[in-house]
């Protein structure tokens, strides 16, 4: 007892001197755990930043590298398909292991935006404001009109499609590229797209996808990259795809062809957002300004042929101006709080 009493009276005075010269942060800190406290000192002073991102790899992998040349910060990847990672964002939600998520469409990211944080570009003067969420908990990096790529072997110039109704022609029947839009977000985007087309509030749009679902022939591939590569290679006749990608294979002299179908489209943007409670949020906010600055939207216009979001930067090579190509009304608040609904709805026609 004697000793518990000398230990007491011991730690009373250490504490008594310490409040004595403590500044309010001291005083502040005094509740915490010399871990916790050894925590936050190793996030502040990290140099490593974790970005999901479904992302083609030549973008990037060239993204990622000028970042790390530029600021000294490096980048942990984890590429893989849009749903896939933000389901794993939505599961790791305690304890988060992504910083930034970079990619997919916004309608998707929208989707999951309860597990993001707001973040505000440094340059917003310089980003067109459409791009941009109200609630800040999504900013669009890439506006991506959504096509339909056709081979020109095997599509002759009668047959080449004008719009997404000729996607239930017989003629294409098992001859459709088209990704799993529970995998891809570009996929998802692109059955809201149709359904928009045809009548989403009205059941017209649902009696279309399930035409078009047959005219698969039960071949739904896994993956968005599957659809260029696939049409490109001479195994699908047509893909429904992103114009970023597509326009890649026109450039290099691929025997394909674009059609911005008749019908309208979507151009939804890839969206770039913050991850609530990330561990590195100042690497990540340095991150993203890189990503939506001038130089990087400048560089992914100039070498990848995608859109930027900026006042400031070119139409890429090869494309039309945004106010050339015939656009849908498409109801984005829709395609996002919608989005487990019009999924199920989906697995109903997949299935039966």
């Amino acid at each position: 007892m004697k000793k518990f009493f000398s230990a007491l009276l011991a730690i009373t005075m250490l504490a008594g001197a310490l409040a004595g010269c403590g500044s309010p942060e001291s005083a502040s800190s005094q509740g915490k755990t010399d871990a916790s406290q050894a925590s936050e000192q190793q996030a502040s002073n990290s140099k490593h930043v974790t970005v999901y991102s479904p992302h083609p790899a030549d973008p990037l992998n060239a993204g990622i590298k000028e970042f790390q040349e530029k600021t000294g910060i490096t980048v942990d990847l984890v590429a893989a398909g849009t749903g896939e990672l933000l389901k794993r964002v939505e599961a790791e939600s305690d304890s988060p292991q992504c910083d930034v998520f970079w990619g997919g469409g916004a309608d998707s990211l929208a989707a999951y935006s309860k597990y993001f944080d707001k973040f505000t570009p440094a340059e917003m003067d310089s980003i067109d404001k459409q791009y941009v969420s109200k609630d800040g908990l999504w900013t669009g990096e890439s506006p991506l009109p959504m096509v339909i790529m056709y081979n020109k072997k095997l599509v002759g110039a009668n047959d080449v499609p004008k719009g997404w109704g000729d996607l239930i022609d017989g003629k294409f029947k098992g001859k459709i590229a088209y990704a799993d839009p529970a995998k891809s977000g570009s996929s998802y985007t692109i059955l809201c797209t149709m359904l928009t087309a045809f009548g989403k509030d009205d059941g017209k749009g649902w009696d279309f996808i399930k035409k078009f679902v047959s005219n698969l022939d039960g071949k739904i591939l896994g993956s968005s990259g599957d659809v260029y590569k696939k049409v490109s290679d001479g195994e699908y006749s047509v893909g429904l795809t992103l114009e970023k990608e597509a326009i890649k294979y026109v450039q290099a002299g691929a025997d394909v062809g674009i059609i911005y179908p008749s019908e309208g489209t979507s151009a939804v943007p890839d969206g770039i957002a913050l991850v609530k409670g990330c561990k590195n949020k100042e690497n990540a906010e340095t991150f993203m300004n890189f990503v939506l600055s001038k130089e990087c939207q400048t560089m992914m216009a100039t070498d990848f042929a995608r859109r930027g979001v900026r006042l400031d930067t070119q139409v890429p090579k090869d494309l039309p101006e945004m106010k050339d190509v015939k656009l849908l009304n498409y109801d984005f608040d829709w395609a996002s709080s919608q989005k487990t609904q019009i999924m199920e709805q989906w697995k109903e026609v997949v299935v039966g």
